[in-house]
């Protein structure tokens, strides 16, 4: 299948729900994940740079965007498995894979899932790396909370919250760093489908004391794949010092926060983004996935007694 412009959103029908995507460029494939309840437009800032020399895939999410909105399984898990099947269709192999926020949950759930797959990842504000997250999130997730959701976002009153959130942005006061972007968030939140799938979506991975989901517990297999961690330095939905976090238990990834860049640098400071994700891809390896090595190094976490795990170097072959 030929690269588009950058832009021209095409669909397929995968398992009966439609999905939509972009594509554009050429050369080694980057897979693009957005965050909750947001779209491919978010990649669109780094995009057109990135395919100058990749060819560079951003989907609309289950659930998301122009993409069908089913009653369906909105499972990390069954995120990756779906993007699986846009890869296959679309005839690409392996992939870097870029996740932001849950995106992030999303990248580090495929390079699990297939890692024959993956050649990197890389992860911009990611969940996964602790409970922490801005409180308002989890009360998305109590009873009666799409009640609210469906009051606060009829046409009239988005029409005066939209505009505010961004005005307020632009004080740049504590804690407004990402509303404009969460503004594009709440703006798709007009239809029953789509507040519908946003529910689903955030109560697979939160609850009412934080994130559930982790990656912690199979962060060491990040030492068989290149990894890099982005963090904007003012983030108000997952905490920058999860940063930190990343650098403890991905002890091989390469972590960057950076300045002045709230949830959603890719929008916010796409040329540092875009110079970021050029430098890694060009001063990496992409991995090759060596299935008996993978296997000793499940048994060596996972058993004490289990002899040596092998080199870094001998994962790729």
């Amino acid at each position: 299948m030929e690269p588009t412009d950058v832009g021209a959103v095409q669909t397929v029908s995968l398992h009966g729900h439609k999905r939509a995507y972009v594509i554009a460029g050429s050369g080694p494939a980057v897979l693009l994940i957005h965050g909750i309840g947001s779209r491919h437009e978010t990649w669109l800032p780094v995009m057109s740079e990135l395919a100058k020399s990749y060819t560079v895939i951003a989907p609309d999410l289950l659930g998301h965007g122009h993409s069908a909105k089913p009653r369906a399984d909105y499972s990390i898990g069954g995120y990756a498995n779906g993007l699986r099947d846009l890869l296959t269709y679309l005839g690409i192999d392996r992939v870097s894979v870029v996740g932001h926020s849950l995106g992030g949950g999303i990248a580090m759930q495929f390079a699990y899932q297939f890692p024959q797959r993956t050649e990197r990842v890389v992860l911009i504000g990611t969940g996964g790396l602790g409970p922490e997250v801005n409180p308002i999130i989890p009360l998305c997730t109590l009873p009666g909370a799409g009640l609210v959701l469906s009051v606060v976002a009829a046409a009239p009153i988005r029409r005066i919250g939209v505009p505010l959130l961004r005005t307020l942005q632009r004080t740049r006061l504590p804690m407004t760093a990402d509303l404009a972007q969460l503004a594009v968030v709440y703006d798709d939140m007009g239809t029953v489908d789509a507040r519908q799938a946003f529910s689903h979506v955030i109560r697979a991975i939160i609850d009412w004391r934080g994130q559930i989901v982790t990656m912690k517990d199979r962060a060491y297999l990040t030492e068989f794949i290149p990894t890099m961690v982005l963090w904007g330095q003012r983030d108000t939905v997952i905490p920058v010092a999860h940063a930190q976090v990343a650098r403890e238990v991905l002890s091989s990834a390469r972590v960057e926060v950076l300045p002045g860049a709230g949830h959603f640098p890719q929008a916010e400071v796409p040329a540092a983004v875009s110079e970021a994700l050029l430098d890694f891809f060009a001063t990496t390896e992409p991995a090759r996935f060596n299935p008996e090595i993978w296997e000793r190094a499940l048994k060596r976490a996972n058993s004490p007694f289990y002899d040596t795990l092998p080199d870094q170097d001998e994962m790729i072959v």
